[in-house]
């Protein structure tokens, strides 16, 4: 009986390790033209990078890499999203981290699809939040004065963005 019990849990542990090759899939087959380039480190299925292709202005001449590392204890613990490409956003610090809701501790839900979590992103960073700043200088800057916060963000994003991808 005991033994039955271990391989039962062998295949618990098994198809948890998967998730994140089941979700590439999905995302892939998505077709999501906001979140390409993806990689996964082939030392570590739970690390993932790609690029973030924002459609609106001042973020829509560059595009962002981020990483996103899955928790061994996926899906009941939300991934880690961390911006690589500097960024001008209120949302976002001068490190990468970002403020996203729908990831936070208290509000993660197991059932939440990982492409959720990056349509979620690719809006905040398509429409910045200024009432949830992780920099409150630019979320004033984006709330007083949006002609100078645009020029900023997209001198910036000229100068940091990566490539788009083309097709």
């Amino acid at each position: 009986k005991k033994k039955h019990i271990r391989r039962r849990n062998e295949a618990k542990s098994q198809s948890r390790s998967c998730e994140p090759t089941k979700i590439l899939e999905e995302i892939r087959k998505s077709g999501m033209k906001n979140f390409r380039n993806i990689q996964v480190d082939e030392s570590n299925i739970l690390t993932w990078q790609g690029l973030i292709v924002p459609d609106n202005p001042p973020y829509d001449k560059g595009a962002f890499r981020i990483e996103i590392i899955f928790p061994a204890e996926y899906p009941f613990k939300p991934p880690k999203i961390t911006f690589k490409t500097k960024i001008y956003h209120p949302n976002i610090d001068e490190k990468g981290q970002v403020c996203l809701p729908v990831i936070s501790a208290e509000n993660w839900k197991p059932a939440t699809k990982t492409d959720q979590v990056i349509q979620s992103l690719i809006a905040l960073v398509n429409d910045p939040q200024p009432e949830h700043p992780l920099r409150a200088d630019l979320a004033e800057e984006y709330s007083k004065d949006r002609k100078k916060f645009f020029k900023n963000a997209d001198e910036f994003t000229k100068k940091h963005g990566e490539k788009r991808p083309v097709d």
